[in-house]
């Protein structure tokens, strides 16, 4: 197969694990014999090298997201008569089988108007909530959708019955984000997509394909002896809810875990880094818990040096990558079952289920896992042998290869 994919960001410029895995997949299909083309955004994270790569073409500009400006709809038009010319001239130059069309986010939505009323089939991977959070909140479509002020349905008229509107069509589709019809998708979970399903969108349909990783990259944990060191990894952010991690450490070692100490990894916003600062001074942990860093190679030849993961998040996760990430390297996890999870996770079996926002459930588990070096060999090993077997990312890739050729020849 031919397969060009569009996605809003494509390493090394990635913001988190969705672009990282779309790299891995396009690698992976490389290399089962498919011709991969990317075409991605020209945004580039400050710091990362900019890479010229063949058949990847970095020309989507971004209207709103990772700190480009939010633009008005008078504007916007051009933005968006750019972005459609440079998938045209892509479609024309690549003559794709298939499109794989991956995160939309700050991308102009209007593309897929545009691809859908083409005659190159189309397949949506869908890891995040683009589209149920933010298709609808697309500013151009909505401009053009949403009821909105009098004024703005005065000027949509005008525009209309003038003939103008139509006129912009030819470069630029107007037409509702209902003619969106999401043929041939798959989700990351099934709590991915019935989240979607119940926001209105018409996927129920869809298949799930659950996130792939590298296992094999991963160093195992060899000893299983000692329970000292508790790790924590992620955005430091309020979604990701680091600040349960440090109270449950609080809260075990005032029950005699006194040995216990907590490493967090990871970036954030600075108001809120500040905030997490605060906490750990507050509740006199500054000997106990520190902040560190780490790039992705390196963090995983780190997982293998602590005793157990703690997994906080609490926001609608649709499938997490960091409980893989331990349990590849033999680590016992401590999870919540915020969204996705819920279908990796089994307590007493491949990780220990405690509670998002409450730490001292995740105390209450810290504290079991103290207690005997017998469960944290068992979940580890069921963790390691589920991640190898369910979760690598070649079985994976070819779920995805298999979906893909049966749109194409259906």
């Amino acid at each position: 197969m031919k397969i060009l994919v569009i996605t809003n960001l494509y390493p090394p410029h990635e913001i988190g694990g969705y672009e990282l895995r779309c790299r891995d997949v396009c690698d992976r299909l490389k290399v089962l014999g498919h011709e991969i083309h990317i075409l991605t955004s020209n945004h580039s994270v400050v710091g990362r090298p900019q890479v010229v790569e063949p058949n990847v073409t970095r020309k989507l500009r971004i209207n709103g997201m990772y700190g480009n400006p939010w633009l008005p709809i008078q504007r916007l038009y051009g933005l968006e008569k750019y972005n459609h010319q440079a998938l045209v001239r892509e479609i024309e130059t690549v003559r794709p089988d298939i499109i794989h069309v991956w995160n939309m986010g700050g991308i102009s939505k209007s593309l897929l108007l545009r691809i859908e009323q083409g005659k190159i089939p189309v397949v949506y991977d869908v890891s995040d909530h683009w589209i149920a959070r933010s298709l609808r909140a697309d500013v151009w479509l909505s401009w053009w959708t949403a009821p909105g002020s009098f004024a703005r349905a005065a000027l949509r008229g005008i525009l209309t019955f003038s003939g103008i509107r139509c006129l912009i069509n030819r470069s630029v589709p107007t037409a509702s984000w209902d003619c969106i019809r999401f043929a041939n998708i798959y989700f990351c979970s099934a709590f991915m997509r019935d989240l979607t399903a119940s926001k209105g969108w018409s996927v129920k349909h869809a298949e799930v394909i659950h996130c792939g990783i590298e296992t094999t990259e991963f160093p195992v944990k060899p000893d299983h002896s000692k329970f000292e060191k508790l790790l924590w990894v992620g955005r430091l952010s309020e979604d990701k809810d680091p600040l349960t991690a440090i109270r449950s450490l609080t809260t075990a070692r005032r029950t005699g875990l006194t040995e216990l100490t907590l490493d967090l990894y990871g970036h954030g916003d600075p108001d809120y880094v500040a905030k997490v600062d605060a906490e750990i001074a507050n509740l006199g942990l500054k000997d106990c818990v520190r902040r560190k860093s780490a790039p992705a190679a390196e963090m995983r030849k780190l997982y293998s040096q602590y005793d157990a993961l703690l997994f906080t998040s609490n926001w609608g996760e649709p499938f997490a990558l960091t409980p893989l990430e331990a349990m590849s390297s033999g680590l016992p996890v401590i999870t919540s079952l915020d969204g996705g999870q819920q279908e990796l996770a089994r307590h007493g079996v491949n990780c220990l289920v405690a509670e998002a926002a409450n730490p001292e459930l995740y105390a209450t588990r810290i504290a079991e896992l103290a207690a005997s070096s017998q469960l944290r060999v068992s979940i580890a090993a069921t963790g390691l042998d589920e991640a190898r077997t369910r979760f690598d990312i070649d079985p994976i890739t070819r779920q995805i290869e298999a979906f893909l050729l049966k749109v194409l020849q259906s």
